[in-house]
């Protein structure tokens, strides 16, 4: 599909999974009478946009870090992102591939949950940096008081969503260990606070459900892809069309996640099955797909 809306960027849907793997693997180059130039293939939605720009609000961590050290670390993590000058509002532009933007949010999630389980042995947070919607005081209050012995972990929201509502995963993790769980959704981060509910003789089920969690969502961080339908600024018939046309298809593609809100619909799944979502969509709301 060529040209797109992205500039010098074409799509190319196979029908068979192994032979899109088999092409991505490979290196291309363009024909010789255009001359020896590298054709750039790669899954889509994590390679295509050649240049991403995020901003970072850390003025909610002024009360437990420097925000300078906390940049400095950034930089170090990641070399390849470029950032501005920090703002004296606690603001960051940061700019980079896909790939290092995704790097830098995991990274942060990572932070965020390490900076829990400071905050719950009683150990200083001091160097450490997180990212999130409210202070870190109000994420460490929003763990049940009931489960603060247990264990803790901070996943992405849209991932966390798809990890209970679609794999399948994630309830029978909790039936085999006999551990409870209890899920606060704050904006783009979600807690997860775990906690033994049977055989005490063996206290770290909580750490090895954590574990497993952390694992199988890290891997569908490199597999997930979203697609957001905007709903804010349409008309009402419009508005109705897009979201029964996403309700229809939602049916038979079982392996997308729709989640629906009052200002958009956010599409999560597979970059093959989001982009066939997203085409069954447009057709019935008779709009070109993109």
């Amino acid at each position: 599909m060529y040209p797109t809306r992205t500039k010098g960027v074409a799509y190319v849907t196979f029908k068979e999974k192994e032979v899109a793997e088999n092409v991505v693997r490979k290196k291309h180059c363009l024909a010789e009478k255009v001359g020896p130039a590298q054709l750039t293939v790669s899954h889509f939605g994590e390679k295509v946009f050649s240049s991403v720009h995020a901003v970072l609000d850390l003025s909610v961590f002024r009360s437990q870090v420097r925000l300078e050290n906390v940049v400095m670390d950034l930089k170090r993590e990641i070399s390849t992102l470029g950032f501005s000058p920090l703002g004296a509002n606690g603001r960051i532009s940061v700019q980079g591939s896909f790939l290092a933007i995704k790097k830098l949010k995991e990274l942060l999630l990572l932070k965020v949950s390490s900076l829990l389980e400071k905050n719950r042995s009683g150990q200083s947070p001091r160097g450490s940096m997180q990212r999130s919607s409210h202070s870190l005081k109000s994420l460490g209050s929003s763990i049940p008081e009931t489960l603060r012995s247990g264990e803790s972990l901070v996943l992405d929201t849209d991932v966390f969503l798809y990890l209970k509502n679609k794999s399948g995963f994630y309830e029978s993790t909790l039936k085999k260990f006999h551990v409870q769980c209890q899920e606060r959704v704050d904006g783009d981060i979600t807690t997860v606070c775990i906690k033994n509910v049977q055989d005490r003789s063996q206290p770290n089920k909580a750490k090895q459900v954590k574990e497993l969690i952390e694992k199988y969502s890290h891997a569908l961080s490199f597999e997930l892809r979203k697609e957001t339908f905007i709903l804010e600024g349409k008309e009402h018939r419009e508005k109705r069309n897009i979201k029964l046309a996403c309700e229809q298809v939602s049916s038979r593609c079982l392996q997308v996640l729709v989640n629906f809100y009052e200002t958009h619909i956010d599409v999560i799944g597979s970059s093959s099955d989001i982009y066939l979502f997203k085409k069954e969509v447009m057709k019935l709301t008779r709009q070109k797909v993109r």
